[in-house]
């Protein structure tokens, strides 16, 4: 419910009268009233009635009881009471709160800690009957007569216009609320003892206000002894006997008080619940106890203050939670667009953040409430931080509301309290908590809220803190350091702890900073703090940085090698990061050069080049290292020996030494990996080699050294060196000495010198002395026969290569030889090489019966079939070895000899023979007589019981046999017979050609077979198939059945058949067709045959019966026989001619025929009905159409031609005309799908609909016609888009003429309050009552049926109103259906004018109102014109601003610069409160464009350049230019927003200068030397003055050395001090824009030219008054600073400030011992010793020498002020 709900139901309920008159405002609450009241003057003193005497009379005046007469207002006084308390709560928790609140407000005595306790009992000690009592104490002031007469009233309201003063009630409910628990509540307080019902009083008719004396029960004393005897009854009780069905609900809400109800309450400190029961097991509320205690230190910064508060809780069952609570509360000045009604009087927001330190204070599992409105609202936050403010409330309670602009405000205040909070407890050690500063951050939002309105609140707070000096820096000086976020970098926490053991090494981290970064404080490193990081958006430093850092602080060097390893472990660790950065080029690898010298290198040197460091075992490193002289380009190099045993016990060993190989290519070496770098270094020079061979059979004489497989390895690779005495690297194998070898007989030299097969050098006999060892002669060469395995002939591994000699005849001895090196070869395993087999075979070094051959082309004969060749083959030549020559010594290696190719079987030597023969065929060498000569042998070898069919196999697939059709192979050879005459008609066979070979070859007819010569027919129909060859002439009956013989023969003859179906092979009625055009007619389905002329049919009279036997074969030709086949051919024939058009009415009418008689045939044909359902056949007057889409005219269609193009048939005698006789096939027709019935027809209406341009020829008839029509057809389709293209013309008539259906409206009388007149209504007047009838129709398409909706075309229409009644009345209706616009810069808005017209204007140039009549020239404000209830439709709807934005006020002010010479001090005022209230970048930028602004004089406001005015910022300078009207004018408030320093801040933003920054003064001045006296310096100069000097120059923070400080300081003690009578002044000038100059002089006291070392004084300087005193003091303060800081302007004003008290106190030794004391500066002994050196015995100055500083001087004067401006820059 609103807030006004309780105030209005008042109103309503009551009418004045002289005994109760209520004013317009809520209830008030039961303490708060008469907090009110007390604190209000009392008009004068009168003694109070007895209480009694006082309620009794209350009775008798106010509710006339006892006075014999009835109140006539009682029923309606007891209706709004009752009202007003059960209306405006919703829960029964908000009497609780509203009792709370009312204690609050309450007024308590001095010396009392204020406190609320509730506590319920069982006893019923009213006597009412009730099963529970809640009694509520409270030790305020207690009830006055005035606070009884209040609450005996309704409608009494002394809130309002309070609430500045601390009040807290909101409802206005007050002690009403608790008549939701209680029937009859009673009250206990200063003598009153009162009870009220809500039943109406029996003598007056009223409830819930009339009082009643308690006289017996309850007593005090029975409140006693219930409170607790031994206590002091508190001054005020009230006790609620509780309604039965509210005690659940009371006692839960008391069980479930938030522990931190008094968090935000300033009076109420202590707070408890209890129960009191006979039985304390039946007990079911959860007690507590809650108290706060305040340790209040109070600031006064930003108007704010902060303080502490303790909050403590006993429950009965936790015992004793407490926590801490840092409050922080600052006020924010109202805004104007946030003033609200209920919050009038109040000019400031005060909002208090509480910060809770620790557990926050809470019952079970209760919601942490984060907004609080003096009491807890149960809006959780996620913020870990309370924000209470007095915002308003929804009715429940539960939350702000969030439209309010009030509560707007207070949230956009909430970051800027947060930041000054944050500061306060950061960088504060006075008034902040006893905690971390990192823990301080935790108060950051850093987690999203559940309420998205509160996004807002937490991104303020991101944007103002990212911003803020903040965040706690690394320092390792005495300084703190505070920085903004985004210059703050964190550090990985591996490297936090190395720095801090460095520090704790003393390495010196001084210049940590220097690297480039502010690094966060080393607290913020827990996982804890990466939420608050992430919200901060502090990253880690850049990965460069550890780079500088570990170079900059020369790490590496410094710390031990434990530390030097954890750095490494930590470089390896996190190498992603850094492998791209300047890691990898600072020095950060040690290691030892050949002299033994520590040195380092980067991993960039150590991976890029070729040398690298090496890291071995300590039992072998000795070894390498003295062998590693011997060696030098292995460019290898070690670790130093103590990082290597460093290494060695690291726990993170493992990571380091992965790294070192992976990165910097640290080689971790071994005696056998050592010994391959060598290998792989050693250069053409003899000795290493030779060394490296010693290196290895010495290292294999030293236990666990290198093994054997690694010393096999090693001599794998090492290079040698040969009988040429060359280093060879590279060989594949060594060869003993030619010198007594058995190879050099077989191969002379050596042949395999390519293959780098190697001849060992006699170098390796003699003895050798390296690395201090000595090898006597031959031990090393006997080592190294063992392991390099020189080998002789027949051991040899030969390469895969040839060698000569076997290209030519071997000798008998040296072919047996080689033999056995192939056995002993083969014996071992070994795999012949190919090229080495290769050459021995076809070498030509084998003796044969045709002399020398290779060994591949020989044959070794046995005695069964040698014999035999020599008889048969006489036509060809076979190699046979000539065992003779080798003196049959061969028959041992005969495996060998087949290892080299030679043959041994019958077989091999047919297949050579065949092979002969093919090669004589291919050359045409093969006579007729070869052919009988083969066919001989082949008879001849079957006479021997050989089998020739190897012979056979090798010749019979080569094209030597001469056919008919050419050469062919024997395979594809046929002899002809009388069984080939048919097939030889239709397929060309390759028949052999006896002519060519004579008749004797068909003597060889079982040669030839065995050959694969066909010899017969025999069913042979592949070779039918194979060799097929169509003719037309050829084809006849006895052929066309051998066709089909083959198909039923021939499993696979897809390719032969569909060769057929593209043939014309078949007979017909027609002549030759092919089968797929031919019909096997059946007499059952023959008329389709007849439905089209010339149909191929098979002719049996050519055929016979036979042709019926081969039915399924012509089948798969493609023959039609089947009804489904024919039917599909007729098919296909009917779709050709629709295609074509070429269908005749004969055709036509046959084809409907046909349709009769089939459609009961079964099967169906299917796709010729199809066809015929769906192909566009039918010839109608659009054109050929499908049944389906064509009608059979009749009258019925008549009246909806005009307005629709449709299909009707052509019954006409023209060329596709049907004639008169289609009407005999109707019902045919309709079967097909004909439209024969109108109202089966609408689709055709709706699909040819042609609405005509001119809408008046569509008449009433035709029009609800085609509604009906639609009505039928819409229900069927679901595409629209073509439909409502048609539709969419202007056809139907309005009373603002013809619209398109989309622009009109159906009227309702009934539901609007609209006229007919207002909009495009439909004419009912035309179409008469029945076009209602057709609401759904008009709908669909798209006429607006529901008025309500019709909102968007009566606005379109709106602008051609220009009646403002009528135009009122759109409005309205506008209004209720809830119109809105997107372009709201359209004329939307009438304004009308005296001569009852007006005019149409845009929203942007109104207003809803101007309050302070600024703009009645400029804006149009409709408050003038429309009722209250439009404005708001204006608002909101039309976006017209509720008043004058800022962009209409700087126009304003143009428009005055413009046009007016003076203003009023109240438009003026108004302006500027506006502008200051509104202040911000956005006015910013508009105001900066003024030319004038506001000066004032005599009483009135002019305007003037803003060039020419100046802001006062130097009250003395204002002074001297008072008489000139150059000041800025300020307006008179109060409000903080029009303080005078926001006023400067927003003058200074647009353009007004400062006065100080716009004089110019002159310094000179003009002296005769006549008028001037010396004076001693000790009158001017005294010592105390060089004190201060000295003790301000030696602060840490200005970095200057002793000498500079004595140096300027020298600059005093060498002035001559010159006194004159005369005044010394200085001249001010200001210049104006015109050119113009003000000019002014003021006094000036004194003058020092420092230069010339002269201080000119003026002789009156030590007048006695005070005023002249401060003037000489501030003068002459000013004037010595500038003179010595001159190159430090910025340290000018605090030592002016200094010389200034000094000079006051006369330069006194012991106040400026003080002085400096409580600025905490101090004398250094060195300066001490210069000032005793500069002053005299008597302290009085010695002159010293003049002071010029070298240009080395200089220049580090300048480096130092350059330094202290960058330290100014940085936190």
């Amino acid at each position: 419910m609103s807030r006004r709900g309780g105030d209005e139901a008042a109103e309503v309920a009551l009418s004045p009268s002289p005994l109760l008159t209520p004013p317009r405002s809520s209830s008030p609450s039961l303490f708060q009233q008469r907090a009110i009241e007390s604190s209000s003057p009392a008009p004068s003193p009168m003694p109070p009635p007895p209480p009694r005497e006082h309620v009794e009379r209350i009775r008798r005046e106010r509710f006339c009881i006892g006075r014999g007469e009835q109140n006539p207002l009682a029923e309606d006084m007891h209706q709004a009471v009752n009202y007003l308390s059960a209306e405006l709560y919703s829960k029964d928790v908000h009497f609780l709160m509203e009792l709370i609140q009312n204690a609050e407000d309450n007024e308590y005595p001095s010396g009392v800690e204020p406190s609320l306790e509730f506590l319920v009992t069982s006893i019923d000690i009213t006597g009412t009957g009730v099963s529970s009592t809640l009694l509520i104490f409270n030790n305020e002031k207690g009830f006055s007569p005035s606070n009884i007469e209040s609450i005996c009233r309704v409608g009494k309201s002394t809130k309002k216009g309070n609430r500045d003063r601390g009040y807290i009630g909101e409802k206005g409910i007050g002690f009403k609320s608790v008549f939701l628990i209680s029937s009859q509540p009673h009250i206990f307080s200063n003598g009153y003892q009162i009870k009220f019902n809500e039943k109406p009083c029996p003598e007056c008719g009223i409830g819930y206000i009339v009082p009643q004396w308690v006289e017996s029960r309850p007593s005090l004393s029975d409140i006693r002894s219930i409170y607790g005897s031994s206590k002091v009854l508190p001054t005020t009780t009230i006790i609620l006997p509780l309604k039965s069905d509210k005690v659940g609900a009371v006692k839960k809400q008391l069980s479930s008080m938030h522990p931190e109800m008094l968090l935000f309450l300033t009076k109420i400190r202590q707070l408890s619940v209890k129960e009191d029961n006979h039985n304390p097991k039946c007990s079911t509320v959860s007690e507590i106890a809650i108290s706060s205690e305040k340790n209040f230190q109070v600031r006064k910064n930003v108007k704010a203050e902060s303080y502490t508060l303790y909050l403590s809780a006993i429950e009965n069952e936790k015992g004793e939670q407490e926590c801490c609570y840092h409050m922080w509360k600052q006020r924010f000045p109202v805004k104007p667009d946030n003033r609200v009604d209920k919050r009038a009087e109040i000019d400031e927001w005060v909002i208090t953040l509480a910060f809770p330190f620790g557990q926050r204070l809470s019952r079970g599992k209760q919601h942490l409430p984060g907004v609080y409105a003096f009491l807890p609202t149960e809006m959780v936050t996620n913020f870990p931080f309370i924000i209470q403010a007095d915002f308003l409330l929804a009715s429940s309670r539960e939350a702000i509301l969030f439209d309010s602009p009030w509560n707007k405000g207070i949230l956009e205040c909430v970051p800027s309290a947060f930041l000054n909070a944050l500061v306060a407890l950061v960088k504060s050690g006075a008034d902040a908590p006893a905690m971390s500063v990192t823990s301080m951050f935790n108060f950051l939002p850093v987690d999203s809220s559940p309420i998205p309105l509160l996004e807002s609140v937490r991104s303020g707070i991101k944007e103002k803190v990212l911003v803020e000096d903040i965040v706690p820096c690394v320092s390792y000086t005495p300084q703190k350091i505070f920085c903004k976020p985004d210059l703050v970098r964190r550090l990985k926490p591996a490297f936090l702890d190395i720095l801090c053991k460095a520090q704790e090494s003393k390495v010196d981290l001084k210049n940590l900073s220097t690297h480039g970064t502010y690094i966060l404080s080393y607290n913020f490193h827990k996982s804890d703090y990466n939420g608050v990081l992430k919200f901060l958006g502090i990253e880690g430093v850049h990965p460069d940085w550890y780079a500088k850092c570990i170079e900059g602080s020369n790490l590496v060097k410094e710390v031990s090698e434990e530390l030097y390893l954890e750095i490494l472990s930590f470089v390896a660790d996190n190498w992603n990061c850094f492998s791209s950065t300047f890691m990898s080029s600072i020095p950060l690898l040690k290691y030892v050069d050949r002299n033994d010298v520590l040195s380092f290198w980067s991993l960039s040197r150590a991976s890029g080049w070729s040398d690298r460091l090496c890291i071995t075992s300590q039992k072998c490193l000795s070894w390498l290292i003295s062998w590693n002289k011997e060696f030098p380009s292995s460019s290898r190099f070690f670790l130093p020996p103590n990082t290597q045993a460093a290494l060695e016990v690291f726990p993170q060993k493992t990571t380091v030494t992965n790294w070192l190989k992976s990165y910097a290519k640290v080689e971790v070496v071994s005696v056998y990996s050592y010994g391959l770098t060598v290998v792989n270094s050693l250069g053409p020079d003899r000795r290493p080699v030779i060394a490296f061979a010693h290196f290895l059979y010495l290292s294999s004489k030293i236990k666990d050294h290198i093994n054997n497989y690694s010393l096999k390895e090693l001599f794998g690779v090492m290079p040698v060196i040969d009988n040429y005495g060359n280093v060879v690297k590279t060989r594949n194998n060594i060869l003993v000495p030619a010198n007594g070898s058995k190879w050099v007989g077989l191969m002379g030299t050596n042949p395999w010198r390519n293959e780098k097969y190697i001849e060992l050098s006699s170098d390796y006999k003699s003895a050798g002395y390296f690395a201090g060892n000595h090898v006597s002669e031959n031990k090393l060469m006997k080592f190294l026969k063992t392991w390099l395995q020189a080998s002789d002939v027949p051991f040899i591994k030969p390469p895969n290569a040839s060698f000569p000699t076997v290209s030519s005849p071997l000798t008998s001895y040296n072919a047996i030889l080689l033999l056995e090196w192939i056995r002993n070869l083969q014996s071992t395993g070994i795999v012949l090489p190919a090229r080495f087999l290769d050459c021995i075979k076809q070498g030509s070094w084998l003796m044969t019966s045709i002399g020398y051959k290779p060994p591949n082309e020989s044959f070794l004969s046995n005695e069964e079939w040698g014999s035999l060749l020599q008889n048969g083959s006489s036509f060809v030549d076979i190699p046979m070895i000539d065992q003779q020559f080798y003196q049959n010594k061969l028959q041992p290696y005969k495996n060998e000899l087949m290892t080299i190719g030679v043959r041994f079987e019958f077989g091999e030597v047919s297949e050579y023979i065949g092979s002969r023969l093919m090669f004589m065929a291919a050359s045409n060498m093969l006579t007729r007589e070869n052919v009988y000569s083969l066919l001989k042998l082949i008879r001849l070898m079957q006479g021997k019981y050989l089998s020739p069919s190897k012979l056979i196999n090798s010749v019979k697939d080569g094209k030597w046999m001469k056919t008919l059709l050419g050469y062919n192979s024997p395979i594809g050879c046929v002899m002809y017979d009388s069984d080939w005459a048919v097939a030889s008609c239709i397929s060309s066979q390759p028949f052999l050609d006896v002519k060519f070979y004579g008749m004797a070859i068909l003597s060889y007819k079982q040669e030839l077979e065995l050959l694969g010569v066909l010899a017969g027919f025999k069913d042979n129909y592949n070779l039918v198939i194979d060799n097929f060859k169509f003719s037309s002439a050829a084809i006849t009956s006895e052929s066309t059945i051998l066709i089909l013989k083959c198909i039923r023969h021939v499993e696979s003859c897809d390719d032969f058949v569909n060769k057929l179906r593209d043939l014309k092979w078949l007979k017909t009625n027609i002549g030759f067709c092919r089968p797929k055009e031919t019909f096997f007619v059946d007499p059952k389905w023959e008329c389709l045959t007849k439905v089209f002329s010339k149909i191929p049919i098979i002719d049996f009279g050519f055929y016979g019966s036979e042709i019926s036997s081969y039915i399924e074969e012509l089948k798969k030709t493609g023959l039609i026989t089947s009804f489904e086949e024919a039917s599909k051919a007729i098919a296909h024939i009917f779709k050709q001619m629709v295609s074509k058009s070429s269908l005749t009415k004969e055709s036509v009418l046959s084809l409907l025929t046909c349709y009769l008689q089939l459609r009961t045939h079964s099967p169906i044909p299917y796709e010729l009905f199809n066809y015929m359902y769906s192909e566009k056949w039918l010839c109608t007057s659009m054109g050929f159409k499908a049944p389906s889409n064509a009608i059979l005219f009749n009258e019925e269609w008549k009246s909806l031609s005009p307005i629709a193009n449709l299909p009707f048939i052509d019954h006409s005698d023209s060329l596709h005309g049907l004639g008169k006789e289609i009407y005999s096939y109707k019902d045919v027709l309709k079967d097909l799908g004909v439209i024969v019935e109108v109202r089966f027809g609408s689709r055709f209406v709706i699909t040819g609909l042609n609405i005509p341009n001119d809408p008046s020829v569509m008449s009433k008839a035709t029009v609800l016609a085609l509604l009906q029509c639609i009505r039928s057809y819409l229900p069927s389709t679901s595409e629209l888009t073509d439909f409502n293209n048609k539709i969419n013309k202007e056809w139907l008539k309005t009373t603002m003429g013809y619209r398109c259906p989309d622009k009109c409206i159906l009227f309702d009388p009934e539901n609007s309050c609209i006229r007919k007149e207002d909009g495009p209504f439909i004419d009912e007047a035309f179409y008469g009552y029945e076009i209602a009838s057709f609401k759904d129709v008009l709908g669909k398409i798209g006429a607006i049926v529901n008025i309500k909706c019709g909102h968007e075309l009566v606005a379109q229409h709106l602008r051609s109103h220009k009646d403002t009644v009528t135009i009122s009345r759109i409005y309205m209706y506008l209004m209720e259906c809830n119109w809105c616009t997107e372009n709201k810069t359209s004329n939307w808005v009438w304004i009308p004018n005296e001569n009852c017209s007006g005019e149409w204007v845009s929203p942007l140039s109104c207003v809803l109102h101007d309050r302070d009549n600024l703009f009645a020239s400029q804006l149009y404000v409709l408050d003038k014109y429309y009722d209250k209830k439009l404005l708001n439709f204006f608002s909101n709807v039309l976006g017209v601003m509720s008043g004058p934005s800022t962009e209409h006020y700087c126009q304003l002010w143009k428009t005055w610069e413009s046009s007016v010479s003076e203003l009023s001090i109240a438009d003026c005022s108004a302006f500027w409160k506006f502008i200051a209230v509104n202040w911000g970048q956005t006015t910013s930028n508009l105001m900066s464009g003024c030319i004038k602004v506001p000066v004032y004089t005599d009483g009135k406001i002019i305007l003037s350049s803003k060039k020419d005015v100046f802001i006062p910022d130097d009250l003395l300078l204002k002074d001297l230019f008072s008489k000139h009207l150059i000041f800025i004018w300020y307006p008179s408030s109060t409000l903080p927003s029009m303080s005078r320093a926001r006023m400067n801040n927003i003058y200074g933003s647009i353009g007004v200068g400062t006065i100080s920054k716009a004089v110019r003064k002159n310094d000179s001045f003009d002296l005769r030397s006549g008028n001037l006296k010396t004076i001693s310096p000790n009158k001017v100069i005294k010592a105390g003055l060089l004190q201060v000097v000295l003790a301000f120059l030696s602060d840490p923070d200005l970095d200057m050395s002793t000498e500079e400080r004595n140096k300027t300081v020298s600059w005093l003690l060498n002035v001559t001090v010159l006194e004159t009578n005369e005044p010394i002044t200085v001249g001010y000038s200001v210049s104006l824009s015109s050119g113009r100059s003000l000019d002014v002089k003021a006094s000036r006291m004194l003058r020092w030219e420092r230069e010339n070392y002269k201080l000119y004084v003026q002789g009156s300087h030590d007048a006695d008054g005070y005023k002249e005193k401060i003037e000489f003091a501030a003068y002459f303060a000013n004037e010595i600073s500038r003179g010595l800081l001159f190159e430090m302007a910025d340290q000018i004003p605090s030592l002016a400030e200094l010389i200034k008290v000094g000079c006051l106190l006369d330069f006194q030794h012991a106040a400026v011992e003080f002085l400096l004391m409580s600025k905490n500066l101090q004398l250094f002994p060195e300066d001490e010793a210069f000032l005793n050196a500069a002053l005299g015995d008597n302290g009085n100055i010695l002159h010293l020498q003049p002071i010029q500083l070298g240009t080395r001087q200089q220049s580090l004067r300048s480096r130092k002020r350059k330094t202290r401006w960058y330290k100014s820059q940085v936190p």
